[in-house]
């Protein structure tokens, strides 16, 4: 297994000061690739993330657990002049500082980026926001569904004639974690040769806006206004869901070739021939004629049979899993993405990228609140000594 001396940000100092999801895994990756995450917490009850939902181990909510592990937790009163001088004491010995606080309250509490910086000009600091740094909602605040809703991408998602939806995933928040982890790698290396850090800002409505780029140039550039396709494909078909005998499954027949073998699997190889439906740009004209053939053909076996036979073609197509049929799929245990964190008994998904056939580790569960204030910020005082 690898360990943390193998791991690519072995030897990197991290300070996060996360709130419940988007910050909180960006400091989650970092962690998980081997940097040092201290996880700066308010003294009264911390990250609200360790109360978004039940309790779930120590008091602490699932949530809490998945995004925080691998990392330490100290507390410390950002709104007293002592809590700013052991921020400060850290921020001189950290790389990187990443931070979704309240637009805005960064600069009112005097922990700014430009400040900070000044302060350790080797910092990188990456502050998450909601709406962006710039612009008239620069100091609104936001939330996931907010940002899917007001960057159109409850819009685009659901069935033709319902109404809009809200994505399951968290997108726009665990998006943002990911471009600011993208940010502050690309920083430190531009650090190696410059030896200065920098300012990175991301935002929830910005990772929105990206997400939903390419409806948005259909309509910019094209003057295409997008529409809900529910599982389907407006480029493609047939490209999405069909129900079996006993159940959905989804087949993507992306081409003529494949739709040519998904024709002649379902006993029917004269589809092609068919003006209407030799390509997929015809297809896409008479999408109300095939797709109902389609149908009917397979509510004539259950899906593990059409899976089976259209696997054998290479005509790519899944079954629409429940959570506990994905759990139990030979391919979910093989990847072996989920982990048991050091002395817990439950499971968390580790990061998902390897390096040289090895996944990193979750190396420690979630901490307590302030379980590190004693070597960390006790350190930290000798040090201004």
């Amino acid at each position: 297994m690898t360990t943390q001396r193998e791991l690519p940000l072995a030897g990197l100092r991290v300070l996060e000061l996360g709130q419940v999801l988007a910050g909180p895994f960006a400091g989650a990756v970092l962690a998980d690739l081997g940097a040092e995450v201290i996880k700066i917490e308010r003294p009264d009850g911390g990250d609200d993330g360790r109360r978004i939902g039940a309790a779930f181990r120590y008091g602490d909510s699932m949530t809490f657990h998945e995004f925080n592990r691998n990392k330490k937790s100290v507390t410390i009163d950002l709104k007293s002049a002592d809590g700013i001088a052991q921020l400060e004491s850290l921020v001189m010995t950290a790389d990187i500082l990443v931070h979704n606080l309240r637009p805005g309250s960064a600069d009112e509490l005097g922990i700014g980026g430009e400040r900070l910086t000044k302060l350790n000009p080797r910092l990188i600091y990456c502050a998450m926001g909601a709406y962006g740094h710039q612009g008239p909602m620069r100091l609104t605040p936001g939330y996931e569904p907010i940002m899917q809703a007001f960057a159109g991408l409850s819009a685009i998602t659901g069935e033709p004639d319902g109404p809009p939806v809200r994505m399951g995933a968290s997108v726009c928040d665990m998006g943002t974690g990911m471009w600011t982890v993208i940010g502050a790698l690309a920083l430190l290396e531009q650090r190696r040769r410059t030896g200065r850090g920098g300012i990175v800002n991301t935002s929830l409505f910005e990772t929105a806006l990206m997400w939903a780029g390419q409806k948005v140039c259909g309509y910019v550039n094209e003057g295409k206004l997008p529409e809900r396709h529910a599982s389907g494909h407006p480029g493609m078909t047939p490209y999405e869901a069909f129900d079996a005998a006993d159940g959905p499954f989804l087949i993507c027949a992306g081409n003529d070739r494949l739709f040519a073998k998904l024709a002649d699997a379902l006993g029917h190889p004269e589809w092609p021939q068919d003006p209407r439906l030799a390509t997929n740009r015809e297809r896409l004209k008479h999408k109300a004629l095939l797709l109902p053939m389609i149908t009917e053909v397979l509510r004539g076996a259950p899906r593990k049979h059409w899976i089976e036979r259209l696997a054998a073609v290479g005509v790519p197509c899944a079954p629409i899993n429940s959570i506990p049929e994905l759990m139990d799929e030979p391919q979910t245990k093989a990847v072996g993405l989920w982990q048991t964190p050091p002395g817990e008994d439950f499971v968390l998904p580790g990061l998902p990228v390897s390096f040289d056939g090895a996944r990193p580790p979750i190396r420690s569960a979630a901490p307590r609140l302030g379980a590190d204030n004693a070597g960390l910020l006790r350190r930290t005082d000798a040090a201004d000594d």
